[in-house]
């Protein structure tokens, strides 16, 4: 009897050992800068048969994806993306923003050094991040034999998707013309990327980000990443984050429509028809797990709207608060009681309000009834009490969720649609974003791939659900701070 329950036991430990969850071998995770979801059809015509076309084509398109908080900017839309959660919860707040008194960049870590270079372009890391992300859970869940790296232009968009855990971000540092990265994750750049930065060296000084040579460059790391870092070809799933950030800088410079961000489009079309053949050749079409998103989208030019005939217009953040700080020193005698602001959030210095013995309250009170004064915004709002707020619950919401009570700014500017902090100018051709509207809010999200079947989805769908969606498709748990929800027609 005894026997025979050894054997038995042997035989279902054999069992157990040998089972093994289904995922793919790799995991691909695709933003593109500033994107806008319309640019899926508006340049689909001119797209070729391989790329940005085949995921509409074969890929299931969430077609009502929104980011739901405000700002919408490149570290939280990463950051959105990745974790499944909002500013208020993974804590960045901005590109930038205060802690404490001070200005912080999102990923700025003085504690860390360059690798790679000599400039500070390396003192970068993902500690201000509150919470994890998929790259995170997928190390966890296979006891952190899953290789996960980024690879971007920009430090955030490098960053913050690979995670805490990952085995190693590369971005790019202008000033030496190569790919570099920080301490936090080694102490010398690998054998393979000295050897790609010296293949592909650019003019130190110049930028890429505002080249569609950009989008090549970033393609190019990232397949050396997976050529030398052999990605997916172990026993486990591993995940490669790519963000193309000349998307972003190049509409900032030149707008919407102009033929340079086109040409930015085809490459980023023709390199990712490139990459899909990769993939498939050594993964098969069902072997790996890839998805399209955007950090946020992008206003069109307000001079092109005016042109015709559309309403758009510029008000001056700087100049605004200016004149609100003179009205506050008039009032209570303390200068520059607004600290700063940074896009439509406004920081009042609670310092100085402590030490002149004033009420916050008053002062708060105070500043939003002077910056109230704008024509340009529809409301001025108290950060903490924006889930009383007259306004539509859909910006409400958007407001909380971007709220984080240590690093947001006191007081929210809600803008008119198409009204833009800028400097009016009537040369000005390019473009921005920040704001809760469609045009900034509205994103692609595409997957296609493992388990994918296509088709569509017009039901509401939001930023935060990536995540979920793809840690259910893996089977592992969700980022640590994740408030979306798994889209179900994805995981099927």
């Amino acid at each position: 009897m005894r026997k025979a329950f050894l054997v038995l036991a042997v035989m279902l430990t054999s069992l157990m050992t040998s089972a093994s969850v289904e995922r793919p071998k790799l995991v691909v995770g695709l933003v593109v800068d500033q994107m806008r979801w319309d640019y899926l059809y508006y340049y689909y015509d001119q797209f070729g048969e391989g790329g940005l076309k085949r995921l509409v084509d074969e890929g299931f398109s969430c077609e009502n994806t929104m980011i739901n908080y405000v700002p919408t900017v490149t570290a939280i839309g990463h950051t959105s993306i990745f974790t499944g959660t909002t500013p208020a919860l993974h804590g960045i707040c901005g590109n930038n923003f205060r802690e404490n008194g001070r200005d912080r960049y999102c990923c700025g870590d003085t504690t860390v050094h360059s690798v790679g270079s000599d400039s500070k372009a390396g003192q970068m890391s993902p500690r201000n991040m509150l919470s994890n992300t998929i790259g995170d859970q997928l190390r966890l869940a296979t006891d952190f034999r899953s290789k996960v790296i980024g690879v971007a232009l920009k430090d955030r968009a490098a960053i913050f998707p690979a995670g805490h855990a990952a085995n190693a971000a590369y971005w790019f540092d202008n000033s030496v013309g190569h790919f570099i990265t920080s301490t936090y994750y080694m102490e010398e750049l690998p054998a393979w990327v000295k050897a790609f930065n010296e293949k592909n060296k650019t003019t130190p000084g110049e930028d890429q980000k505002l080249l569609p040579h950009g989008v090549a460059l970033t393609f190019d790391m990232a397949e050396a990443v997976l050529d030398n870092e052999k990605m997916g070809q172990g026993s486990v799933t591993d995940m490669l984050t790519i963000s193309i950030s000349s998307t972003d800088a190049i509409a900032h410079q030149y707008g919407t429509r102009a033929d340079i961000t086109r040409e930015a489009y085809m490459t980023l079309d023709r390199k990712l028809a490139h990459l899909l053949s990769l993939l498939d050749k050594r993964f098969g079409r069902d072997g790996y797990l890839l998805f399209l998103s955007a950090d946020h989208a992008g206003a069109h030019n307000p001079n092109f709207l005016n042109e015709h005939h559309l309403p758009a217009g510029g008000w001056s953040a700087s100049g605004m608060r200016k004149q609100a700080n003179e009205a506050l020193r008039k009032r209570f005698g303390v200068d520059r009681l607004i600290a700063a602001n940074y896009g439509d959030f406004f920081y009042i210095d609670h310092a100085k309000v402590d030490s002149a013995a004033l009420s916050l309250a008053d002062v708060k009170a105070e500043a939003i009834r002077q910056l109230g004064m704008n024509d340009h915004l529809l409301a001025v709002i108290d950060c903490e009490q924006a889930a009383t707020a007259p306004i539509p619950q859909l910006i409400r919401e958007r407001i909380v969720n971007g709220y984080h009570r240590l690093r947001t700014g006191d007081i929210y500017c809600l803008p008119r649609a198409n009204e833009f902090s800028w400097e009016p100018a009537a040369n000005y051709k390019g473009t921005t974003h920040s704001e809760w509207n469609p045009y900034d809010a509205h994103i692609p999200l595409v997957f296609m791939g493992w388990h994918i079947q296509h088709g569509q989805t017009s039901q509401p769908t939001r930023i935060v659900d990536i995540a979920p969606t793809v840690c259910a498709m893996l089977h592992i748990q969700m980022p640590s701070a994740c408030i979306g929800d798994a889209i179900t027609e994805v995981v099927k």
